[in-house]
């Protein structure tokens, strides 16, 4: 059957880029300095306006393709490890990517909502993200919802990709080859057809098997894009998005007795026989630019379109103890057989305008803008569920169990029963605001809000429709930057968020949105001529409206769950004589239900004061390079660096914790002139075992063993 469904996109790209300018781009030949990056290919960005990156009452991280490229880095969960308050949550099996900024992730049953040049990126069944087309990657930090809409308030992740540019004609190819027989070509392409008219082709194919028995997985990746200049004002870009790929469903490993690491890392607990989970994606994204004229005058449209889908069977240990055997025998591991059909497709329609008024002595950094958004999702799930288990009674095939100790491959039993059935359309419209005030040369204000329009319309082809539901929500922000030299500056945030939960209640009525306010301040360092910046923030959010389960309906929730997240952050990146570059990041995030409440999957009491799930209260990560320059023989550059991630929580209103981890790599690089590069890498130096993250005791994912890289790359 075909299933089709959408996804919201038209949210935002980066409001700005300025507090951490990637750890090369600073000091790099040819590159952009971060402050000047306002403009992309020609292009202005979405939702940014033309306040300078530095003068935004903001936090924002910025990693760029270089550094990506330096460190081997080809999915987008891997280069988020290098972003402080970013904490990995569970990622379905490895088929999405998910993550919390700041404590506060977002809704369980979809991929984490990053964007992809302003427009969702995340929100439908893409799987993991390729890193192949990635200019740099935006983590900005705090409420963003007064410009981009609903989402999270611990903050937004936005990534701008490569695209065509008529300034010249370039490209490069590589080839790597790395542990577990994986083996991956990356190609980039732009051609500058004429002053006016470039053409871009960028794409990647990987094939490889993995850490854990039985996977291998697949995927390619395209995204072609073209931009053309009509006159000196007015230009148009197109970009498209190709992805076919085949991943395995893999819920890890688990928790024996008490136990973790009772089963090699390596152990995997689904059927082979399921075959892999077919993903694919095709996207659109098109906007025309128009300059208006004097003082920075520029008006953008853009249009979106990305369909989704995400098919294929999964063998899932059953969480409900009373079907279990492995907590009665500690051996055998009872699991649910599933068919998943899953389908979105998403259109957006957005507009603004941007430029400056002067008032009196006053200059007002003013943007103007509305969209349109219309995220349609299909889901169809059948399962195969083991019966109550009696202790002590014979395990048959109707357990579809598995010795963790000694896997027998083979069960696979018919998936019947409907668990989803159900159509959900969502359509949305937000006016948007900003004026940012030069009350002198070092002061500025910001003052900015959006209304958004939203309707939820489900129909449950498996039962009783709820009836649709339309909310409407105001959005306010207000910010503070002075400048107390060229160098220093201090700034202050507030701004509220919401964002819509899925699903009805035991009346059939959709619940509440999850509202938000969150506050922030921040001091920024940024060196004459851009070699060194640091920031240092501090925040505090509170989320109302979490979906927790109903207390007196037995299987429905409702939205009355609490939480508050509070902590510090430390960033700095050093570009320094010698060419050294050094990236060092430090959080503390004290996240923690407010509320006493009942777990949402599994009806646990929760107490004020319990942890966030995957949320650790200490990260770090400190990298290191230096190049030396070999005169006519080239350049060599080495490097190494650690990753800390601290003991978390690893099932909601639990006492199981995965234990905190370090991990180092080491990388070396040859390039014996400035168009060919050699490179190698070792991640997990030291080959610890860990845990990455967890849903529940027995969905634990563990994290990749020490791997090696060897990468070939060549540009002309």
């Amino acid at each position: 059957m075909t299933r089709q469904s959408a996804f919201r996109a038209a949210l935002a790209t980066s409001v700005a880029l300025m507090v951490l300018p990637t750890a090369v781009a600073a000091q790099d030949a040819g590159s952009t300095a971060v402050d000047d990056t306002i403009v992309v290919s020609g292009q202005r960005q979405a939702y940014r306006g033309d306040v300078p990156i530095k003068e935004t009452p903001q936090s924002i991280q910025v990693l760029d393709a270089k550094i990506m490229t330096d460190l081997n880095i080809t999915r987008l969960d891997t280069a988020l490890e290098l972003a402080s308050g970013v904490s990995k949550q569970n990622n379905f099996g490895g088929l999405w990517d998910s993550f919390a900024v700041r404590g506060f992730a977002g809704d369980e049953n979809f991929p984490s909502g990053f964007l992809v040049n302003g427009f969702n990126g995340g929100r439908g069944y893409g799987g993991p993200r390729d890193a192949s087309n990635i200019e740099r990657i935006e983590v900005i930090k705090g409420p963003n919802g007064a410009v981009f809409g609903r989402g999270d308030p611990g903050g937004t992740v936005n990534i701008i990709t490569k695209k065509a540019d008529v300034s010249d004609t370039f490209g490069s190819a590589s080839a790597s080859a790395g542990s577990y027989d994986t083996y991956r070509i990356e190609g980039d392409a732009n051609i500058a057809v004429s002053e006016s008219f470039a053409i871009r082709l960028n794409g990647a194919y990987q094939e490889g098997d993995s850490f854990r028995d039985t996977i291998h997985s697949n995927k390619i990746v395209l995204s072609p894009s073209a931009l053309l200049k009509v006159g000196d004002n007015t230009s148009l870009s197109y970009e498209m998005e190709f992805v076919d790929q085949e991943v395995p469903f893999d819920r890890g490993v688990l928790e024996i007795n008490g136990q973790l690491g009772l089963i090699p890392r390596s152990r995997f607990l689904g059927e082979p026989g399921d075959g892999p989970i077919k993903i694919k994606v095709l996207g659109h994204q098109a906007q025309v630019q128009q300059d208006l004229g004097g003082n920075d005058w520029v008006a953008i449209v853009g249009f979106g379109y990305r369909d989704t889908s995400f098919t294929g069977f999964s063998a899932d240990p059953e969480l409900a103890l009373g079907r279990q055997i492995i907590d009665n025998d500690f051996t055998n591991l009872a699991r649910q057989r599933r068919f998943r059909d899953y389908n979105t497709t998403n259109t957006v329609i957005r507009g603004e305008i941007s430029g400056e008024v002067h008032t009196g002595s006053l200059v007002h950094h003013v943007l103007l803008g509305a969209d349109w958004d219309r995220f349609n999702i299909d889901l169809y799930q059948l399962r195969y569920r083991p019966p109550v288990y009696v202790a002590g009674s014979p395990i048959t095939a109707a357990n579809n169990a598995v010795n963790v100790f000694n896997p027998v491959y083979g069960q696979m039993p018919l998936p019947t029963g409907i668990v989803q059935d159900f159509r959900e359309l969502q359509k949305s419209y937000g006016i948007f605001f900003q004026d940012q005030m030069d009350l002198t040369d070092r002061l500025k204000v910001r003052v900015g809000g959006r209304y958004d329009h939203f309707n939820q319309n489900i129909t449950n082809r498996a039962g009783a429709s709820p009836i649709p539901v339309t909310k409407k929500r105001f959005s306010p922000t207000a910010g503070i930057l002075y400048e107390v030299t060229d160098a220093v500056g201090v700034y202050a945030g507030y701004g509220t968020g919401f964002r819509p939960n899925s699903g009805v209640d035991a009346s059939g009525n959709p619940f509440s949105p999850e509202t938000s306010k969150s506050y922030e301040i921040g001091l920024r360092y940024t060196s004459p001529g851009g070699g060194i910046v640091g920031t240092v923030a501090a925040y505090s959010m509170k989320k109302n409206n979490i979906l927790t389960t109903d207390p007196l309906n037995a299987g429905f929730s409702i939205a009355g769950g609490r939480a508050r997240s509070r902590g510090l952050e430390a960033d700095i990146t050093a570009n320094l004589p010698g060419d050294f570059m050094i990236l060092a990041t430090y959080s503390y995030t004290d996240a923690e239900w407010r509320s006493a409440s009942l777990d949402p999957n599994f009806a646990q009491l929760i107490q004020p004061g319990d942890p966030l799930i995957n949320i650790p209260k200490h990260q770090a990560s400190l990298l290191v390079t230096r190049g030396f320059e070999l005169g006519d023989a080239g350049k060599i550059t080495v490097g190494g660096g650690v990753n800390h991630v601290g003991e978390r929580l690893g099932e909601t209103a639990t006492n199981f914790y995965l234990p905190s981890y370090t991990l180092a790599r080491a990388l070396l690089s040859y390039e014996p002139s400035e168009k060919i590069r050699v490179s190698f890498d070792v991640t997990n130096l030291f080959d610890k075992t860990y845990y990455a993250s967890s849903y529940a005791r027995l969905w634990v994912q563990p994290g990749t063993p020490r791997t090696f890289t060897g990468r070939v790359a060549f540009s002309f």
